[in-house]
């Protein structure tokens, strides 16, 4: 029979209900710039578990403090951390959905304002931090941020802080782990040539450069539980041709590596390192190719998920009918509408396979 968006996916020990998945969308709602989650983050990642979702996934949730974008991010580096997010947790889990955490690090993207507050760089005296980076190159535009390249230390405690925030993250009750390694940010920072110009075993060649996802992946999963899945999100593309860059080509041969590292599906997103990137029109699926590549190209046997411009359920079924993803990984039209994925069984008359809340029975 021929999967589709209303089939179970089994990954591990671990059954997603069905293949769409709320992408991880950064909210900067934490209240007092600790880092800890509110009943905002509940109600928020709550109502897309009660919309149907089969997996529910947070914001990129940091590491470590200086691994925040800004300072109103959510964070999973202490026990505090976790407490706050076990409601959460526990309450996606209660409406049949999986829940699932983003483990992330900012990298040189760190120590910035909200968006609504202009994503400007933040000095110390305005709650800024020194950020860190493979290489003391910023961000353009981004100059004032204080920045350095990272030593052997910091990249022996950014693994740990992975590590850590991964049993954070079990102890609160997700089942999905899945590292940050695109947009930009730091393990994407290490992947590309445009912002890594180390010359010690992170730098240079391309398993040099793919070391320290490689190396957070298999930390991560030392730590997880055999029997649920660890995701990698990475950018498939830098969207820089004109300069040696990340490309579709590096992707698909990363995933073998993240495969061999324990990675159990790789979530394809884009672009987010240099402002220069030549990014499509950002039609519908604009950036399913760069996924599809990576399932097609990659040799070892692991899934793969596609984000962007995904906004119909004909679209998110005709993505696993056709077998370019086993996942449609719904970001925006998750933010205009909550329950996408009841609508979407509504419309493919497929809400015999879904859960419907009881409370919501009387609609449908």
């Amino acid at each position: 029979m021929t999967d589709d968006l209303f089939s179970p996916l089994e990954l591990r020990g671990t059954e997603l209900p069905n293949r769409v998945m709320v992408s991880p969308m950064c909210q900067y709602s934490c209240e007092d710039r600790d880092g800890l989650a509110t009943d905002w983050h509940r109600v928020h990642l709550g109502s897309r578990a009660t919309g149907g979702a089969g997996v529910v996934m947070t914001e990129a949730t940091a590491v470590e403090p200086r691994g925040r974008i800004s300072p109103h991010d959510l964070g999973v580096w202490s026990d505090e951390h976790a407490d706050a997010l076990a409601p959460v947790a526990e309450f996606v889990r209660a409406q049949g959905s999986v829940p699932a955490i983003q483990l992330a690090h900012a990298g040189r993207k760190a120590s910035i304002s909200r968006p609504w507050e202009g994503h400007e760089p933040l000095s110390p005296d305005e709650g800024g931090w020194e950020a860190i980076a493979p290489s003391a190159t910023p961000y353009p535009g981004r100059e004032d941020v204080a920045l350095r390249e990272m030593t052997q230390a910091d990249v022996s405690d950014v693994i740990e802080a992975f590590r850590s925030g991964a049993e954070r993250a079990l102890a609160a009750g997700f089942e999905i782990a899945e590292v940050h390694a695109a947009h930009g940010y730091l393990l994407h920072e290490f992947l590309s040539p445009v912002a890594n110009d180390r010359t010690d075993e992170y730098g240079g060649s391309f398993e040099d450069r793919a070391r320290l996802v490689v190396e957070v992946t298999e930390a991560v999963r030392e730590v997880w539980p055999d029997d649920r899945p660890v995701f990698v999100r990475i950018s498939g593309t830098d969207w820089l041709p004109d300069r040696d860059s990340w490309t579709r080509e590096q992707s698909a041969r990363l995933a073998d590596l993240l495969a061999d590292a324990g990675a159990d599906l790789i979530d394809v997103s884009s672009g987010g390192l240099h402002p220069d990137q030549q990014l499509p029109a950002g039609g519908p699926n604009y950036q399913v190719p760069l996924a599809e590549h990576v399932r097609a190209e990659s040799e070892r046997d692991v899934a793969v998920g596609a984000v962007g411009g995904i906004t119909t359920a004909q679209q998110a079924d005709a993505l696993v009918r056709n077998e370019r993803a086993d996942l449609a990984i719904v970001g925006r039209e998750h933010l205009r509408d909550p329950h996408f994925a009841l609508r979407a069984a509504r419309e493919l008359d497929a809400l015999d396979r879904i859960d419907v809340p009881e409370q919501y029975e009387r609609a449908y």
